[in-house]
């Protein structure tokens, strides 16, 4: 059985439903503080100059200082402004939730949270399909998770290209990761920064990366292939 609700603009689900009321404050309590659609949150007030940074919960001072060693960490290949100077943390509010929600369910086994595409798992074995780029009704192709692989995370143009600014790189990029976080910003990162950003990404950090170009040529890691082959071999058990 699954739960599924809405939450900052995208469809989130836990299977099975467990601490479905828990989850669901902790969503919208992260939206309500950091959308840019809401004039009375938090992020907004910065954006308008009503509020400083310095005045700004400790909750938000948090997320855009991870958001800041992110961008450190990437060479700026992800960025929590857009460029026009406004701070915009879309590009990691949603992993954050994801990893809030969880930390709730860490004494759990066997469930599975998914918000728009992107999966965390308690650590049992998933199949996770991801889209097509060129077509979103098709399914490119599927990755299994398990063990200390919990998290898997799309990104690119074709999905939210409103959060993704630089120097032209892929039209998605799916990232496998022990954590969502990471998933979730290493995913925006290569699909702005490209080739380059993606060889950085795999050398400094334990992912697995399937990337495609404007051309459709796939660049995958090796573990991103075993992963296709293991979530492949699952499917026809």
């Amino acid at each position: 059985m699954i739960y599924v609700f809405e939450a900052m603009g995208t469809v989130v689900s836990i299977e099975p439903p467990l601490r479905v009321s828990d989850l669901e404050r902790v969503f919208a309590d992260l939206n309500a503080r950091f959308s840019l659609y809401r004039p009375e949150s938090e992020l907004s007030r910065i954006a308008d100059g009503s509020l400083r940074m310095t005045d700004a919960s400790a909750e938000l001072r948090d997320a855009y200082a991870r958001a800041l060693e992110w961008r450190s960490l990437t060479g700026g290949a992800f960025t929590p402004h857009r460029p026009d100077g406004v701070i915009d943390l879309s590009g990691i509010v949603k992993a954050l939730a994801m990893d809030a929600a969880g930390a709730l369910l860490a004494n759990v086994d066997d469930w599975i949270l998914n918000a728009g595409g992107d999966v965390l798992t308690s650590g049992q074995s998933a199949t996770v399909g991801i889209v097509d780029p060129f077509d979103r009704a098709q399914i490119l192709t599927s990755v299994r998770l398990g063990g200390s692989r919990r998290a898997v995370a799309t990104s690119g143009s074709a999905e939210r290209g409103d959060h993704i600014w630089g120097r032209g790189g892929f039209v998605q990029v799916t990232v496998v990761a022990d954590d969502i976080v990471t998933a979730d910003v290493l995913a925006t990162a290569i699909a702005s920064g490209g080739v380059e950003t993606l060889n950085a990404s795999t050398t400094a950090w334990d992912v697995d990366v399937l990337a495609i170009d404007p051309a459709g040529n796939l660049f995958a890691t090796p573990g991103f292939t075993a992963s296709i082959a293991a979530a492949a071999a699952s499917l026809t058990n």
